[in-house]
């Protein structure tokens, strides 16, 4: 099975144990060196969430200090009697940054410290005068409605803005799955967007029959090999409703969350998250174990409305369908060599055979066959390197070459085809050297030169010149014949792309410049078209990296 992405949605079949120290239960046969659960504590609030409630109640008492200190400062420089409306202030704050508990208790900080500090007899909290418990009344009405105002807008403004987050992480998510192609390509985007969403670390995992197309992710998944047993064993499951199970802890501590991404569409694949080292002595992984199944269910949710299933099935279709077609081109392709190779042999043969020399109708009929069997060499050559083109990927073998040498070696090899045209060369000699593989650039350039006679009229000229520029070897290869629109510009390097203007009058499969261009760019070239419009002829632009070469000086033996 391999690694993709991320997703939710399912517990693990599990296998209750007691290690020695009566720590916890283990998963799995491994024993409690294998995968440990995180066992649930008995508290309602988890004590890191206590503990950032008091420190918000301290920081809101030191804050009602700081008020007070001032207040009091100024009351007595100025020869005022009140200020205790500046208690409002801290209740703000507090709401805003602490929430409404904090508030409500710098509302009653706000009411004792005015009690003691400012109302008669002062330095008690006995208030005598009747007006002043209904301006203190007042007060307390007025904070506590103010901090639940503040309390409400803050929690608005983090909706709003984590809406915001949601949206942006949504768009980018639906942008990277318009420009999917394949399943790998999409099941990348799922992992993204959960790890964005979660803020945690997400590994997606294939399912089995997109494992081998994506057997390399497992190596830089970096996920203990308990969690890929737990996997293992989460494919094989009939049933995926979502588990309330507890996250699992392997051996270096680090507590996975392992889920199924979506117990409706197995096409998603699995999840593990990382949820971090648990801490001992509260209720801390359960709380984010549950943060986590909402996010993954909510997740789910949007993968199903944006069609994700359906697409990962027809990015999966779209290579299936790639990987039969190129194993039967390849296939057909080989088989038909053999024969093919025998066809031509026995043409060459009979074209020179002493019996046919007085029968030139005889000689025209095994040309005819020697050309059409040469043609259907070449058509074959081109599918046997596309499919290596597709399946393996072009491995260039790198060395230093005359560019000379490999244009009059492609010249040589397209000399019949090239026979009908005027051949137009102008080449310097003094090209510096390219180190590039010949046979790749060779055989491009043999494609480049049978496009331009295939498509230029009998009679018109072909030019071929090359010149060094900036570094650079740029071969340009110019013809008279059929043109490109604007239309085809931009296809012209599309696999099996043929312009609808020529298609019926030329035979040809649509791989030839798409051949070469595969084969410029494994050099660390590429490739142009330029064309002024349908008629006017197509020059083909092809640039090498000219690589400096080191050279070092020859030492001579010295005879004594």
């Amino acid at each position: 099975m391999n690694r993709l992405n991320r997703r939710p949605g399912r517990g693990l079949s599990t296998q209750h144990g007691r290690d020695k120290q009566g720590s916890g239960a283990y998963i799995g046969g491994g024993g409690p060196k294998a995968v440990r659960t995180l066992t649930a504590m008995p508290f309602t609030i988890s004590l890191h969430r206590l503990r950032q409630e008091m420190r918000g109640l301290l920081l809101t008492l030191c804050l009602v200090g700081i008020v007070t200190a001032g207040i009091f400062t100024f009351v007595w420089s100025v020869g005022l009697t009140r200020g205790t409306v500046v208690y409002l202030v801290p209740v703000l704050i507090a709401a805003m940054r602490w929430g409404l508990i904090a508030a409500l208790f710098a509302s009653a900080c706000g009411v004792l410290a005015s009690a003691f500090f400012f109302f008669p007899p002062l330095y008690s909290l006995e208030i005598r005068d009747p007006q002043e418990v209904i301006n203190l009344l007042l007060y307390i009405v007025v904070a506590v409605v103010v901090s639940q105002l503040a309390s409400r807008l803050k929690n608005e403004l983090e909706k709003s803005h984590k809406r915001e987050i949601d949206l942006r992480d949504l768009y980018a998510f639906s942008r990277r799955i318009a420009v999917a192609f394949d399943v790998s390509d999409i099941q990348s985007a799922i992992e993204d967007h959960l790890t964005a969403v979660i803020q945690r670390k997400v590994v997606l995992f294939a399912t089995a029959r997109d494992a081998a197309g994506n057997a390399r992710r497992r190596a830089d998944a970096a996920v203990p090999p308990q969690v890929l047993a737990e996997i293992e064993k989460l494919e094989k499951a009939d049933d995926r409703r979502p588990s309330t199970g507890d996250p699992v802890v392997a051996d270096d501590g680090e507590a996975w969350l392992v889920r199924a991404v979506s117990p409706k569409n197995p096409e998603f694949g699995f999840v593990a998250v990382n949820l971090g080292r648990p801490s001992h002595g509260h209720s801390d992984a359960d709380d984010l174990r549950v943060r986590v199944d909402a996010v993954l269910a909510d997740a789910t949710a949007t993968l199903d409305r944006l069609g994700i299933a359906q697409a990962i099935n027809e990015a999966r279709m779209r290579a299936e369908t790639d990987q039969l077609r190129e194993a039967l081109i390849g296939s057909v392709s080989h088989e038909l060599r053999t024969p093919l190779a025998s066809i031509m042999g026995a043409a060459t043969v009979l074209s020179t055979a002493p019996a046919l020399a007085g029968e030139p109708k005889l000689q025209a009929l095994v040309q005819d066959v020697r050309s059409e069997a040469e043609r259907l060499n070449n058509d074959i050559e081109n599918l046997i390197d596309a499919t290596r083109i597709s399946s393996d990927g072009v491995k260039p073998r790198m060395e230093w070459a005359d560019p000379s040498d490999i244009l009059d070696s492609a010249l040589d090899r397209c000399r019949k085809k090239l026979s009908r045209h005027t051949l137009s060369l102008n080449l310097p000699k003094d090209l510096p050297l390219v180190h590039v593989d010949p046979v790749l650039v060779k055989q491009a350039l043999v494609q480049v030169f049978d496009n331009a006679a295939k498509y230029s009229p009998p009679g018109s000229t072909i030019m071929v010149a090359a010149r060094a520029r900036d570094g650079r070897i740029v071969l340009n290869v110019s013809d008279q014949g059929a043109g490109l629109s604007e239309s085809e510009l931009p296809h012209i390097w599309d696999r099996f792309a043929r312009g609808e203007r020529t298609a019926s009058l030329t035979s040809g499969s649509g791989l030839g410049l798409w051949i070469a261009n595969a084969f410029i760019a494994a050099n660390g070239g590429k490739m142009d078209a330029i064309s002024d419009g349908p008629g006017r002829g197509t020059t083909i632009a092809i640039e090498l990296p000219v690589a400096q070469a080191t050279v070092h000086p020859m030492e001579s033996d010295q005879d004594e």
